[in-house]
């Protein structure tokens, strides 16, 4: 590991030099490559460097053991050398974990209304509205694809693009069946009621990626309309992408513009047709994910929301948190934490496993 770690300093070290030399600037795709790398290196490195650091100190207290004058001191330099050694071994171990490729990418999020009528449609709405607060406390940039909603203001199925630092790792294991127990609106005897939707998280997929014949796509346009009568325009700038061999279709009416719709319904496309093959690529070595907190199966019930107890429980990891107007207001860190740190826990036990 210690050798892995020292070619991991060295090329940090080489990614940096990069960086000061002014042409690079000059090089947008370039830039972007080695600023990624490193950023992605520089956590190891640094905890690398901890661990060559305390090993000096581990070394220097063991000579110290020698000196009766200083036996006691070098004693307790060495108990604490070696529980921070131990510490950071373990944080070196998490580090060199394989990244997931899609980490670093935007997302497309699907959220639709699931059991539950009107309520479910509802539920989606405050989900909807739960990632569109989260995405404003990270600094993410969030636009709309395609918004299709009730009369009653809920959410019958939209698409967003999100974009910013690390959203793919952290809304990743957000798809799935989210549950809602609550007394509905359209509900006057108040009894309470359970209901769903289903959210889908996808790495937003480069074109590069995913190469798309014109000639498998059928593409019509068509009058934006609404519930209530909003986003209706006079001209006929929604867009519906229907891709033939697979029969996926997309459509995106949020933009006045026929060509930022296409644009928005080609981004959805492209990263459903790229969740397609990565799924159908997994599938042919091993079951999907089967190391991971969650499968990331739009049918599995991930999360119960419980109004009258206040409550948010995540059934992958057995976490109750009793602060659900928080979380129902974008505070997702605590759950999206504890769930990244049971997959890497997951993925380190499975990785001792296969070294037995």
């Amino acid at each position: 590991m210690l050798e892995k770690l020292k070619e991991i300093a060295l090329r940090c070290e080489d990614l940096q030099a990069q960086l000061e030399d002014p042409s690079i600037y000059g090089d947008a795709e370039r830039l972007k490559a080695v600023s990624r790398e490193l950023k992605e290196l520089e956590p190891v490195t640094a905890a690398y460097r901890a661990y060559v650091r305390t090993e000096e100190d581990r070394a220097a207290a063991e000579e110290l053991l020698h000196d009766p004058e200083f036996r006691d001191l070098a004693q307790e330099e060495l108990a604490a050398a070696k529980e921070r050694q131990e510490q950071l071994r373990e944080e070196l171990k998490r580090l060199l974990l394989p990244r997931d490729p899609n980490d670093s990418r935007n997302v497309i999020m699907e959220i639709r209304g699931g059991v539950g009528g009107e309520e479910g449609a509802l539920f989606a709405a405050s989900l909807l509205r739960m990632y569109t607060m989260y995405a404003d406390t990270r600094g993410w940039k969030l636009d709309m694809v395609n918004l299709n909603e009730t009369e009653l203001g809920g959410v019958k199925e939209c698409s967003v693009l999100i974009e910013g630092e690390d959203a793919f790792s952290r809304l990743k294991f957000e798809s799935g069946v989210h549950r809602v127990q609550r007394v509905p609106e359209t509900e006057s005897g108040g009894r309470i009621h359970t209901s769903a939707a289903t959210v889908a998280v996808l790495p937003e997929a480069e074109d590069v990626e995913c190469e798309i014949d014109p000639k498998d796509l059928q593409i019509d346009t068509y009058r934006a309309s609404g519930a209530g009568g909003q986003h209706v325009n006079k001209t006929e700038s929604a867009i519906r992408i229907t891709h033939l061999p697979t029969g996926l279709v997309v459509e995106c009416q949020d933009e006045r513009s026929q060509y930022k719709n296409k644009d928005k319904a080609m981004k959805v496309l492209r990263s459903r047709l790229y969740e397609m093959e990565q799924a159908r690529q997994a599938a042919a070595t091993a079951e999907i994910r089967r190391s991971q907190v969650g499968s990331g199966d739009r049918s599995e019930r991930i999360r119960t929301y419980n109004f009258p107890q206040g409550r948010v429980t995540d059934h992958r990891i057995g976490l109750t948190l009793y602060k659900i107007d928080a979380v129902m207001n974008g505070d997702l860190d605590e759950l999206i934490d504890a769930l990244t740190a049971a997959d890497q826990a997951e993925k380190l036990k499975n990785g001792r496993e296969n070294q037995m």
